[in-house]
């Protein structure tokens, strides 16, 4: 979220990165030391007074005269306006470049920890590349995070990156997680690779968080192609065995599958081996494709329009649940499903991501849909419509389903 959420202004006094919630309106004395000071052509001349001991100031376009003259904090400039910051977001600033990053949004459901850049794999649709870093700084960098959240919220991702790169950074995260948020849903997005040691694993499932999964991709029931999609020889093996590991310490797993040219083919047989073999998973989640990432590079071997796999899509997700396994679709609009899927749809995409087009104007299924990721505006299915429901019931797509 932080990198897809970023803009910039210019600092004037800010010698390091400096993480704070964002107040726009006074706080004590005592609390400033946690804080940006948020100045816009709003702000009353009271609030400014007095400056003393905030991490800094935030300028909106236009309110820079409001700055008191001799402000010892540091001053960021230059921002078209922070319409898109509210009370008590936390935020990053870089010195020097002066670019700054929403870390956590109170409002939203999706607030991520981007634990790490680097991988142990290198997925042809990775929407997020993999790049070499120090990760010393930024586990603190989490910790302090984690200790600015305001309300502890009802749900939290960890993303990458391979979060479990981070070792005993990882286990302190999650410790402190459960430490300030014991009842939040915390999902972890990993590779589960390294899982495949089990003092790791048998050391995250030790921090016996109430409500934790770890989300797994499996990509084929075979390692030739799951190894060629993630690009990894020998991941196959390390998965499996991960999953085993992680479901023997009692941890909650997710399987994941993106849907694209490289893990349609043998879908059937995929959720075949996972009803077969993994039959202690708690979800399987079915994922249309991003197109952000490696994704723009390698369209040609990944693309494939949704309209045209749904008779596939169709068949294992009854396959699942007739067998009482529960599974979801992501990412996917209403539109280019068939009804009889409408129940096991989710609007999933990130609120930062998810926008509707053109083609959406006076759609009747629109609050109930995933809409399309912002990156599908150019490219996406030949199916998009609006739905008009007419006569047709409309919450009959949408009960609970139920296995018979």
């Amino acid at each position: 979220m932080s990198q897809a959420l970023r803009f910039k202004g210019d600092p004037t006094g800010l010698t390091k990165r400096t993480l704070g919630r964002v107040t726009f309106s006074e706080v004590s004395i005592e609390e400033r030391g946690d804080f940006f000071f948020a100045i816009t052509a709003n702000t009353p001349k009271e609030s400014l007074r007095n400056l003393d001991q905030y991490l800094g100031i935030v300028v909106e376009k236009g309110a820079e005269k409001k700055v008191p003259a001799g402000t010892a904090a540091p001053v960021v400039t230059g921002y078209e306006d922070l319409k898109t910051i509210s009370q008590d977001t936390v935020i990053a600033i870089n010195p020097g470049s002066g670019s700054t990053y929403l870390l956590y949004r109170p409002e939203s459901m999706h607030n991520v920890i981007f634990s790490t850049v680097r991988c142990n794999s290198n997925c042809l649709m990775c929407s997020q590349p993999p790049a070499l870093s120090e990760d010393d700084a930024i586990v603190q960098e989490h910790l302090r995070l984690i200790d600015l959240i305001k309300e502890e919220p009802k749900v939290l991702g960890i993303s990458g990156g391979e979060p479990t790169l981070l070792k005993e950074g990882l286990i302190e995260i999650l410790e402190r997680l459960k430490q300030r948020f014991p009842t939040t849903h915390v999902q972890m997005l990993t590779n589960g690779r390294l899982y495949a040691y089990e003092n790791l694993t048998r050391e995250i499932a030790a921090v016996d968080m109430e409500s934790f999964v770890s989300a797994i991709p499996l990509y084929a029931d075979n390692a030739i192609d799951h190894d060629y999609t993630v690009q990894a020889k020998g991941a196959f093996d390390e998965t499996l065995r991960g999953i085993y590991n992680a479901a023997k310490h009692g941890l909650n797993i997710e399987i994941r599958v993106v849907l694209h040219k490289q893990t349609l083919d043998r879908l059937p047989q995929l959720v075949e081996f996972i009803y077969r073999n993994l039959p202690f998973v708690s979800h399987v989640a079915l994922m249309g494709l991003e197109n952000m990432g490696y994704v723009k590079k390698n369209w040609n071997l990944l693309w494939v329009d949704p309209v045209d796999y749904v008779e596939t899509l169709e068949k294992v997700v009854r396959y699942l649940h007739l067998r009482r396994m529960p599974v979801s679709i992501y990412n996917l609009p209403l539109c280019v499903l068939p009804r009889k899927l409408w129940l096991f749809a989710r609007q999933s995409i990130s609120d930062y991501k998810n926008i509707l087009l053109q083609e959406c104007g006076g759609c009747d299924a629109s609050a109930r849909c995933s809409g399309l990721f912002q990156s599908s505006e150019a490219r996406h299915s030949r199916g998009i419509r609006a739905i008009k429901w007419d006569s047709d019931p409309f919450d009959k797509y949408f009960e609970k389903p139920t296995a018979s």
